[in-house]
This record gives structure tokens, C-alpha cells and sequence, in this order.
């Protein structure tokens, strides 16, 4: 797994192998697996982490959008629930990396033979650049939709004659785009083009069997430091222009859309409900603000909270997701709808995607912007909030700008 930030100091987390394998599926699973982390930290012959976030023992990994995850094949081998404690860690802040080893310890291992397996494990790393991406392949890429565009279209006017009904206040649909390459695609390469494009945002690849989970998110879904958690309402989206007065009209555009808005409100004030019962305090700005990526921009509010006590990394995640921003209001209504509506298998796509620390601090992205990569084949996908006052093509335009940050790449 690579998780990263650049814009954030470098921060990074690299992770090799899996010392420990966390899996569940089902409803609890978030629970489930951090009562589980927990024990194995807590009885781990572990100090303290002493270096950048993310350094010392660490567990990594994501879930799924759904409780019990994804049924098509091409997911198979991402489980609903799946956090490993890496062999190998790698965690950077400004100019400072340590590199952390884990092992598993039976009462017979003898302890020379695990420090020379450990070792060994160590030889194996190297420093290579990565590769570069084929800005012009001699062989044509093919994209199509898992779905034609005009399914897309009349599930967004299922949505809003459902919302306009009174049925459900809000629902986020995505589409699947897949692309096929004429040879495998190369992910080291495809990863440095996102992490060069998209530097304020969270870049990430997760692999399991031969297949890559690969992502440039720009939401947080939630940062534990302490006692302090913090996280991220992003809702609401336009397009940007070349031209920085036209970019800037774009962004006022949005902030003064009551479409937007609202689909905004709804997204912030789930968020703080959900933190409230467990902390001090919660507080946001009044208003949001824009936030400009390379190719979108959104409507965005910090949202802080004071804890009451130490709840730790995962187990928020577990509490907030899925958020309004890729799920729906009211959630008992709305999620349940997605799947019938969409036609397709999300997978981890919306999922958590992150790691924690011994402690409990740690942090997780929603994962967006992503695709999942098995040898020539990319699947991509990109959603909207659909509101009462949604138009279908307008819709299908907004996933056609956020599938812009991987089809270029990848295609």
C-alpha cells in the first residue's frame, strides 16, 4: 500500500507484506476489526511511536462501500473489512522517514532465526525511481461504460421523482467507465503521474492478489490525533477554466448555487450529528469555502471536534461512513437504493482507505477518483449528489469532468 499526501510535508505511508491479516465483513465490521487491532496492539512488543504519523506498528488498508462488500469477481480479492499489519512500513514527514519491521512471534520461534528472517526482509528493499507513463502508446487504449450513459440519465430521473416524492432528501449514483490497454497498465507509472497531478490530494494505491486499488481523493473522512479528530464536508462541484477570471467566476458560481448548497448542508450537517454524542465540542466555519483541484472545484468545510474520550481512528471511520457526500440523507433510506439504481458493484470505490497506529490516531480518505487496475483492464468510477433540483445531463457532464483525473492517465 502507498497512502500519501504531498502537499501535506511529504506525508506518506508505504507498507510491504502483511505480518497480520484483519478481515470482517457484514454490519459492525468497522467495530469488529479495530476491538481487534486493539488486542493485537495492545499485547504487540511495540514502543511507542516516536517518529512522523504513521510510524511504529501500524494497520492498513480499506473497506468496502457496502457491509458485505462486492459480489463481481474483478473484487474478489478486496474483502468488506481488510486491514493488514504491514512486514514493512515506510513513513515520511518533511525530511524525516523511519522504516518500521514487523514480525509474528510463536513461544518456539527462536529469536535468532526471526532477526535473520527480518534481515532478509530488509536486503530485498531498494531505491528506484519510478517509471514514467507512455504519453503516446503505439497501440489505441478502448474505453466504454460498464452501462450506457442514458442508464445513467434515467437513474439520476428515478432519483429525483423519488426525492420530490418526499422518499429521500438526497442520493449519490456513480457510473463505472472501464479501460482496456493493449498490455497490462503499468501502476507504478500510472501512481506518479497522480502524485505529481494531484499533490493536495490523497494518493493512493492498495494492492491485493494481482489486482490495484489506485485513487487520488481530495475528501478526508477523518484525521485522529488525540483527543482532536478532525475531517472534511466536500459536496457540491464545477468544473475549472484555464483562465483564472473565468476559474474564479466558475468557484463564485458554485458558492452562490442554492443546488449546490444544499447539497452541502445536507453533507456537513450529518457529519457533525454523527461527532457529537462523542465529543466536548464540535465547530465548523458558517460558511464553506472553495477548494480547487487540478481539473474540479468544490465546496468545502473543515469540521473539528474535541473527543470525550479516546474512540480510536478506525472505529470513527466506522461512525461517519458513508457520509451524505457519496451515500444518501436519510441513510437507512437512501443507501439502499444505490445498487438498483447504479447497476453496478462499488466496491471499495467510496470506501475508507487509511491506517492507525497503536494508540488509536491514524487517518482515512474516502476513496474517489479511483479505479480498480487488474492487468489491461481499469475500472473507473465517479459519482454526483442528486438533489431535487438535479438535471440527469448535467449530472452525467459533472461524472464525465471527475472521471477526467484517471481516464487521461490511464487511457
Amino acid at each position: 500500500m502507498c497512502f500519501e499526501q504531498p502537499d501535506r510535508e511529504g506525508a506518506a505511508l508505504a507498507t510491504l507484506g502483511a505480518a497480520v491479516t484483519l478481515e470482517d465483513h457484514g454490519p459492525g465490521r468497522f467495530e469488529r476489526v479495530a476491538r481487534r487491532w486493539e488486542r493485537l496492539a495492545a499485547n504487540a512488543a511495540a514502543e511507542p511511536p516516536q517518529g512522523p504519523p504513521g510510524s511504529g506498528l501500524v494497520v492498513t488498508g480499506g473497506f468496502a462501500f457496502a457491509d458485505d462488500g462486492a459480489s463481481a469477481l474483478h473484487w474478489s480479492g478486496f474483502a468488506p473489512a481488510s486491514l493488514l499489519v504491514p512486514e514493512v512500513a515506510l513513513a515520511r514527514r518533511g525530511g524525516e522517514v523511519w522504516c518500521t519491521v514487523a514480525a509474528l512471534v510463536r513461544p518456539a520461534d527462536p529469536p535468532a532465526a526471526l532477526l535473520s528472517a527480518i534481515e532478509e526482509r530488509l536486503a530485498t528493499l531498494r531505491i528506484a525511481p519510478l517509471p514514467l507513463l507512455d504519453p503516446h502508446p503505439t497501440e489505441r487504449h478502448r474505453v466504454a461504460g460498464a452501462l450506457a450513459p442514458e442508464h445513467y440519465e434515467a437513474a439520476v430521473a428515478r432519483a429525483v421523482a423519488l426525492i420530490r416524492a418526499g422518499q429521500i432528501e438526497k442520493i449519490v449514483l456513480a457510473r463505472e467507465v472501464e479501460v482496456h490497454a493493449p498490455e497490462r497498465h503499468d501502476i507504478a507509472a500510472v501512481y506518479g503521474v497522480l502524485r505529481s497531478a494531484f499533490s493536495g490530494c490523497f494518493v493512493l494505491a492498495v494492492g491485493r492478489g494481482d489486482a490495484t486499488f489506485i485513487a487520488a481523493s481530495p475528501e478526508l473522512l477523518i484525521r485522529r490525533e488525540g483527543l482532536r479528530a478532525s475531517t472534511l464536508a466536500l459536496a457540491g462541484s464545477i468544473g475549472r477554466s484555464a483562465d483564472p477570471a473565468v476559474d474564479d467566476h466558475l468557484g463564485e458560481r458554485m458558492l452562490r448555487s442554492a443546488k449546490d448548497r444544499q447539497e452541502h448542508a445536507i453533507v456537513a450537517q450529518r457529519i457533525e450529528r454523527e461527532l457529537r454524542p462523542h465529543a466536548v465540542w464540535v465547530t465548523m466555519p458558517d460558511e464553506p469555502s472553495v477548494v480547487r483541484i487540478a481539473n474540479i472545484q468544490h465546496l468545502a468545510t473543515p469540521i473539528r471536534a474535541q473527543l470525550t474520550r479516546p474512540v480510536g481512528a478506525i472505529e470513527l471511520a466506522g461512525l461517519l461512513h458513508p457520509t451524505p457526500a457519496v451515500g444518501g440523507e436519510p441513510g437507512a433510506a437512501a443507501n439502499p437504493l444505490i445498487p438498483a439504481l447504479e447497476g453496478i458493484d462499488r466496491g471499495w470505490y467510496a470506501g475508507p482507505v487509511g491506517w492507525s497506529d497503536t494508540g488509536g490516531d491514524g487517518e482515512f480518505c474516502v476513496a474517489l477518483r479511483c479505479a480498480l487496475v487488474q492487468g489491461s483492464v481499469a475500472r473507473c468510477y465517479a459519482g454526483v449528489g442528486v438533489v431535487a433540483e438535479s438535471d440527469p445531463a448535467s449530472e452525467l457532464a459533472e461524472t464525465e469532468v471527475k472521471l477526467e483525473a484517471l481516464l487521461p492517465v490511464l487511457s
